[in-house]
This record gives structure tokens, sequence and C-alpha cells, in this order.
């Protein structure tokens, strides 16, 4: 299938590991031109060049911390100038969430919550808003927002918040944007196989002296009995990002290996 995404432009937050390297990387792929944001700076031009010459795409890494609205705007208009316009948001910047985080109601300060809403919900909010005007004034677009499966049980009270928060974000964006040609979608990964995830196996088989394989059963408790790769979240996304995905805006789309029990409708 042509997904028709030869020579759109696409900024990626988060692009420097993890979910949003991988989805980097699938729309480059495609053809599409990528803008790699995150923090620090000789990490994201690396991954840039990286992706110029594996791909063939113009892609552009820049420095940019999505608490910090000045830092956005400016990332953005940087980017709109070199690219000639943006058509593609995929928000994945995010504080991982950690197994030593706080989850029971005791432990849950202001600021644990608050920094999650300040980097996962304002932060997405905040590119969202500096990208909006170039696809408005084209008349199409794709905003992409990476949250969890946190967002569907209670595990943790700041876990929770933050993704719900990222969903009904993602709903009120694409309520009012879709008369524009702007589809905006919300993309939920399970435990998904990363740099960090893999290096984390890695540790606790050492520790523990069990094997890889035995620790990833452990973990992989979904439909599929697998952990589900970057990759394959990044192939959804791409999907998501494509003119093919017309009919789908304001909805959750869970890439986790399918949850057991539960019927979501």
């Amino acid at each position: 299938m042509d997904l028709h995404l030869t020579g759109k432009r696409a900024i990626v937050t988060g692009a420097s590991k993890g979910i949003g390297l991988a989805v980097a990387r699938a729309l480059a792929a495609e053809g599409v031109d990528i803008a790699v944001l995150a923090r620090t700076t000789e990490t994201v031009e690396a991954v840039a060049r990286d992706l110029a010459s594996e791909f063939g795409v113009r892609a552009l890494g820049v420095s940019a911390d999505t608490r910090d609205e000045d830092s956005v705007q400016s990332a953005v208009t940087r980017i709109a100038d070199q690219f000639g316009g943006v058509d593609i948001l995929v928000n994945s910047a995010a504080t991982p969430w950690s197994a030593g985080a706080p989850t029971d109601f005791a432990a849950t300060t202001d600021d644990v919550v608050r920094e999650q809403i300040e980097v996962k919900v304002l932060g997405y909010l905040r590119t969202a808003r500096a990208v909006t005007p170039y696809l408005v004034e084209q008349g199409w677009g794709r905003i992409i927002n990476i949250s969890g499966l946190g967002a569907r049980q209670a595990s943790s009270i700041a876990q929770t918040i933050r993704n719900v928060s990222v969903s009904a974000l993602t709903k009120n964006l694409a309520d009012e944007l879709g008369p524009k040609g702007i589809n905006v979608t919300v993309v939920h990964p399970g435990v998904t196989r990363t740099e960090r995830l893999t290096a984390r196996i890695a540790k606790e088989a050492i520790d523990s002296g069990k094997t890889v394989a035995e620790i990833e059963a452990g973990i992989a408790t979904n439909s599929l009995h697998r952990i589900i790769d970057a990759a394959e979240v990044a192939d959804v996304v791409t999907f998501l990002a494509s003119p093919r995905s017309v009919g789908i805006t304001g909805d959750a789309v869970a890439v986790g290996g399918g949850v057991p029990g539960p019927v979501y409708y």
C-alpha cells in the first residue's frame, strides 16, 4: 500500500531514542523529511545525520525543551522555515515512567503529578499550538500523540492522569481542527521494547540469574504473550500520519499486543 507520504514534512519530539526514534525512522523510510526534536543538541544532530544518510530524506536535528514555550516556538519556526512548512507532528517527548516511580496515594505529591503534566500534557499542547497554524494554512495535517495504556488502568495516580489527559487533549483538538483538514489521534503503547527496556531486562537477568527469555515471559502479559517492539508501534503511527488514515480522528489506538479480559468498544 502506498501511504502517499513521500515529500511530507514531520516533526517528531522525543526522537533521540525509544518510540520517538522508531517513529522518525519509519516515517523517513516512507520518504518523509524529518525534524528530530529532543533536548540534547549532539544527539539530535547525530540522529538527523543518520536518517539523511540511510533514507535519503532531508533531516534536521533541533534541540528544544517542550517544557518551555519559547523553546518550542523557536524550534518550530526554524523547522518550518527550513522545510517550507510542516505536515505532521508526532508528540513523543515524555519523562519515562519507571518501575520505581510513586504509585500509591500517600507518595503522590503535587510535584510528582506536576512534573508529568508539565512534560507530557502541556508539552504536547505547546508543540501542537506552535505547529497547528501551518497545518490550518495549508488545509491538511496530522497530529499523533503518544500516550500509554496506563490511561486504561488505575495502577498509579500520576501515570493515569498524564495519559488520560493526553487522550482528552487529543479529542478536543480533533473536534476543533477536523473541519480544517487536520486529523488528531492518540496511540497507547503498552510495555514496549526500547533501548531502555532492553538494558533493564539484561540487568535483571544478571542480578536474578534468570534468562532474558524467562524475564520477558514474566513481563509480556498481553494477549500475544510477547513484548511489542518500538518499530511495531511506529508502523501504526506511520499509517496514522498518512493521508490513508483520513477516517480516523479523535480516537485512541492501542498498540500493546492486546489486553486480556476487558472489552473496549
